[in-house]
């Protein structure tokens, strides 16, 4: 199905043009391209070819980017192969993507690693997607399916087993349920999505979820799918179903989505206005241009949606081979820009804070 434009998502987004400085290739002239608001904004033009992959929750938003910047700067190639956060980690480590696209940071034991290949700098995060990730199921006849963390930890660890439990019926009140067997739905490969799906269950349900947090899926039973799309599909195939997953893939699967429990006590509905709620409190805990968020899952923000990721492009801040640095910075600088970000408005991300934004493409010109 095609998805529909968030009108809520477009508020969040800045139409204003931005003119961004050269990328440092001095035989490449800025193209200009219609942005969000109708007026020119310039894109800082290379040539050659990068390979990249990782986050399969951001392979939407890549695309568009990839697509965009390619229509507006001839001559460029970019390949970006959605193979999950994890192996798009060990890519970027094993030297064989230019950069990596993660659901979330590098552990302690990956950032030296990472370091390594970046000769005379270290290897960054740079949130570029801010992607909610969505509970969505799919019950023969339940509609508004609301679930408090500890009820949702409750059935990912395989302690609630059908959608009668009273553990459910406790969240939904008046709401007519079957006996139906539920029927979880994980991802299969290393993932930061189940990083901080796993996350948001460790910080708001800990007595009842004891797998903590992890890119792999550590509890018992379920169905394993690989990637964000393969859970959407799993969980569209089969009635008594339920999975995590970015929003956009739900979205583009047709899923019903859950409303979650939040640190105020409310059900909140995933929509990009609540999920900005949950963003607008991150806090950057990394120094300089590593800007690694700190997202509060017990947010007692009213009305906020709880569980959200940023999606990081790792990639390093200096040691770029000569012949990637131009590519890699005009992409980037495209990504963060306020067309960018203003073009994912209609793929069921929520964009970038204006205060997080500005600080990652100041970043991004800083990569030499």
């Amino acid at each position: 199905m095609k998805l529909q434009r968030h009108g809520a998502l477009a508020c969040l987004a800045l139409t204003a043009t931005l003119a961004l400085s050269a990328c440092g290739s001095d035989n490449n002239e800025p193209a200009t391209g219609a942005s969000a608001s109708g007026s020119a904004a310039a894109v800082d033009c290379a040539t050659g070819t990068v390979n990249a992959q990782g986050s399969s929750a951001q392979k939407n938003a890549m695309a568009e980017w990839i697509k965009a910047y390619q229509q507006k700067c001839s001559g460029s190639t970019i390949n970006y192969e959605p193979s999950g956060s994890g192996a798009g980690i060990q890519a970027f480590i094993a030297g064989t993507a230019d950069f990596a696209g993660s659901d979330s940071a590098l552990k302690p034991e990956e950032q030296p690693q990472a370091d390594a290949k970046c000769v005379g700098g270290k290897a960054i995060h740079l949130p570029m997607v801010i992607g909610p990730v969505a509970v969505a199921y799919n019950v023969s006849g339940v509609d508004n399916l609301q679930l408090k963390p500890a009820t949702l930890a409750k059935i990912f660890a395989g302690k609630v087993t059908k959608w009668d439990d009273p553990a459910i019926k406790a969240d939904n009140p008046g709401a007519t349920l079957p006996s139906t067997t539920i029927q979880t739905v994980h991802r299969s490969d290393e993932s930061g999505t189940t990083d901080n799906f796993t996350n948001f269950l460790s910080k708001t349900a800990e007595a009842d979820w004891t797998f903590g947090k992890a890119k792999a899926w550590k509890a018992p039973g379920g169905t394993g799918s690989k990637g964000s799309d393969g859970v959407a599909s799993s969980v569209k195939g089969a009635d008594g179903s339920i999975g995590y997953m970015e929003w956009s893939f739900a979205e583009n699967a047709g899923l019903k989505m859950a409303k979650i429990g939040n640190g105020n006590g409310e059900f909140a509905e995933l929509t990009a206005e609540n999920a900005g709620k949950t963003i607008a409190g991150a806090k950057i805990e990394g120094q300089g241009d590593d800007l690694k968020l700190s997202i509060d899952y017990n947010t007692k923000e009213a009305g906020a949606y709880p569980i959200v990721l940023a999606t990081y492009e790792i990639v390093c801040s200096k040691g770029l081979a000569a012949d990637k640095l131009p590519l890699v910075k005009g992409l980037l600088s495209y990504a963060a820009s306020t067309e960018g970000q203003a073009s994912l408005t209609e793929l069921g991300y929520a964009p970038l804070p204006e205060s997080v934004r500005t600080k990652v493409e100041a970043a991004v010109q800083n990569i030499s």
